[in-house]
């Protein structure tokens, strides 16, 4: 019965309005004003489906980004208490004092402004503008400056009262008024024009943002401040008389600044929140497991790296919880809006070659199935599998050195003999444990130069990876909240005891300049042509990833693991903000001793069939090629140096240029001499063992 009653109330309410307009007007207008308000009312809106940017927020409900609505405006949800109860205050004090005791109209002020109305001949002097008044404008969106638009107003403000209550409608006002350009809604303009959530404002900002609704357009302080200032001194001085304010507080207020500019919006996470809103599009708030702090700090961290490091580079980091699985930090790129840099494309889920980084696993198969121990001697030496004779990366050989020495040095020949003693198969297996999809070129079968990089894997992959070896073998299933957590099998990627001892070896790989001894356990990589650099490390309770390279593969000369991604690992690991966790200690059964003191079968490394690793057959002449011309510019009078490249053999090398030594024994693989004259040249290598190679060119 009461509800009958408020609806015949605001019926008759509105027909004593049309009544008087009738009186001054004619029935005649007053009939026709009437149909126009009563036709086409829309419906009562329901605040939680009114269209609104979609929200990214990081695992403690912080805006890590947003997205505008399909209309291209920022219009952020809100919550009345999210806001700051001053400026809500000073809102209603300015606005609608009566908001809390009228239905939607204020029949006093509007009586007041239909007085206004009649004496001005039909010109409106003042709104008597209620919030319930302006949200209905907002919603059914017609002009009021004429008697039809506002008495359909005034009715549709009456339902929107009547039906939601006060609480929800002022939470549509404060998710859409406008405030200049695209933006509506007081969250986002608090981001627009302070940077910062309505939270907590200051009394000059909350007038600010109760007199820009107003004259939205003529009164942004990034378009006209002085109109901005005058609106904003207005609401101060008003809200002042009217007791909201001391005066003291509004004189204060006056003397702030206006903010100069619109503020970015937050964009953290880019390439993340993109993914997430992909695959989720009609979801209005994706939340994901990333920390806002760390992630803000280590995009900081990656932009300032890549600018020091060159132009076109990029760094991509990835944090994950050792525990939970959790990403905590996903930096895509350097600079998400450098064209340059390619900065767009997210280099944390880019297939890349991972370099020497799967090194640490190859050697943990072999602990594992007892073939070795850190301290187990093994050979570095040139070797061949089949016409395959893998080189170092300096082009050295360091003869019989610890399984230690040959990973804290990553020595490319000693871990392609325990790979093939292993196998590939158990390899590639181990790998999928871990939760990495490696990618082949298509039509190719795996080889033993997977182990050097001959693979295609993405920085998740290998944190993904390094995370199951920092756990004692046992998998490590990432997630980031933008999709379903992957599933991975009981089965451990290596025993915990092996696992103990690839961490004890990588916790003595020397750090960077910027790092300190023993703190993590990590690893570096370069891949071939200098085109990516790694680091991916770990302490007991994190495991970070580190990419730098350029996002169009492209070759970047004297690029490292250990000279560009090394010193940011160290650093990401500084911005954690807590101490690090120790490392984990040994389990049970592990063996400390030197290698004389190790078991007979564990002092040295054997391949299991021997008879499957060929071994180097003397040294090579790379270039030049037996019986080519070299044009050094002889004739000119300003030669060139002959170059001799050498690969396999022993070192030391003697080289030879017709029969003439060219110099002392020398480790190195390359040799530049300038001949007497043209004419042939019989150039000769011999090595250490005495073996000999010989070329005869021609050069003029």
């Amino acid at each position: 019965m009461t509800r009958r009653r408020g609806t015949i109330w605001r019926g008759l309410a509105a027909l004593v309005l049309v009544g008087v307009v009738g009186l001054a007007t004619g029935h005649g207008v007053a009939n026709r004003i009437l149909a126009e308000v009563s036709a086409g009312l829309p419906p009562v809106p329901d605040p939680a489906h009114v269209a609104v940017s979609t929200l990214v927020r990081d695992r403690h409900g912080e805006l890590l980004r947003a997205f505008t609505t399909p209309l291209g405006r920022w219009r952020l949800p809100v919550e009345v208490a999210d806001v700051d109860p001053r400026f809500l205050a000073m809102l209603i004090g300015y606005e609608d004092r009566g908001f809390y005791g009228h239905r939607g109209v204020d029949w006093g002020a509007m009586a007041r402004a239909l007085w206004q109305y009649l004496a001005a001949g039909g010109e409106i002097v003042s709104g008597g503008s209620t919030l319930s008044m302006q949200v209905a404008r907002l919603v059914d969106g017609g002009s009021t400056r004429a008697l039809p638009g506002k008495l359909r107003q005034m009715l549709l403000a009456d339902q929107i009262d009547h039906a939601l209550g006060k609480d929800a409608l002022l939470k549509l006002y404060l998710t859409l008024a406008p405030y200049g350009g695209n933006i509506e809604g007081v969250r986002a303009a608090s981001l627009a024009y302070f940077g910062k959530e309505p939270r907590r404002l200051t009394v000059a900002e909350a007038a600010l943002l109760v007199a820009l609704p107003q004259s939205p357009e003529a009164r942004r302080p990034d378009r006209d401040p002085v109109a901005a200032l005058e609106a904003r001194n207005l609401v101060l001085d008003r809200l002042a008389g009217r007791g909201v304010l001391t005066r003291d507080e509004a004189d204060a207020a006056k003397a702030d600044p206006l903010p100069g500019r619109r503020s970015l919006f937050p964009l953290l996470a880019a390439h993340l929140s993109e993914r997430a809103r992909a695959n989720a599009p009609e979801a209005p708030v994706l939340d994901l497991t990333l920390d806002a702090r760390l992630q803000r700090t280590l995009e900081a961290l990656a932009l300032a790296r890549a600018a020091r490091l060159g132009p076109k580079l990029s760094v991509a980091i990835v944090v994950a919880d050792l525990h939970s699985g959790d990403i905590l930090a996903s930096v895509g790129s350097a600079d998400y809006l450098d064209q340059q840099s390619r900065g767009f494309v997210d280099m944390s889920e880019a297939v890349r070659s991972p370099g020497s980084t799967l090194k640490p696993l190859i050697y943990g198969l072999a602990f594992e199935l007892g073939l070795a121990h850190p301290e187990s001697l093994i050979e570095d030496r040139p070797t061949g599998f089949g016409t395959w004779v893998p080189e170092n990366f300096d082009g050295l050989s360091r003869g019989t050195v610890t399984i230690r020495d040959a990973l804290t040095q990553s020595l490319n020949v000693p871990a392609m003999v325990v790979l093939d003693a292993v196998g590939l198969p158990r390899f590639m297996s181990r790998l999928q444990r871990a939760g990495t999809q490696p990618h082949l070129p298509k039509g190719m079968a795996p080889g033993l130069a997977i182990g050097l990089g001959g693979v295609g894997l993405t920085l998740r992959d290998l944190v993904g990876l390094y995370g199951a070896l920092a756990r004692g073998g046992v998998p490590l299933a990432l997630h980031d909240g933008s999709m379903a957590s992957p599933r991975l099998g009981a089965a451990p990627v290596l025993d915990p005891l092996a696992a103990f001892y690839v961490t004890d070896v990588l916790a003595g790989v020397p750090p960077p300049i910027n790092g300190t001894p023993g703190r993590i356990a990590y690893k570096t990589g370069t891949s071939y042509g200098y085109r990516d650099g790694w680091a991916i490390g770990y302490d007991g309770g994190t495991v970070i990833g580190v990419w730098v390279g350029r996002a169009d593969g492209s070759p970047v000369p004297g690029l490292s693991g250990i000279s560009a991604a090394a010193p940011i690992l160290f650093e990401s690991f500084d911005r954690l903000g807590h101490p690090l966790v120790p490392l984990p200690k040994p389990p049970k059964g592990a063996l400390f001793a030197g290698t004389a003191d190790l078991p007979g079968p564990l002092q040295r490394f054997r391949h299991p069939d021997d008879s499957r690793v060929a071994r180097d057959t003397g040294p090579e002449i790379a270039f030049p090629a037996d019986g080519v011309e070299v044009d050094l510019g002889l004739a000119r009078g300003a030669p060139l140096p002959l170059r001799i490249k050498l690969r396999n053999g022993s070192p030391p090398f003697t080289y030879l240029a017709n029969g003439a030594p060219l110099g002392p024994r020398s480790f190195a693989r390359d040799m530049a001499f300038v001949p007497d004259g043209a004419g042939f040249q019989t150039l000769s290598v011999i090595d250490a063992a005495g073996r000999t190679a010989v070329v005869t060119v021609f050069v003029d």
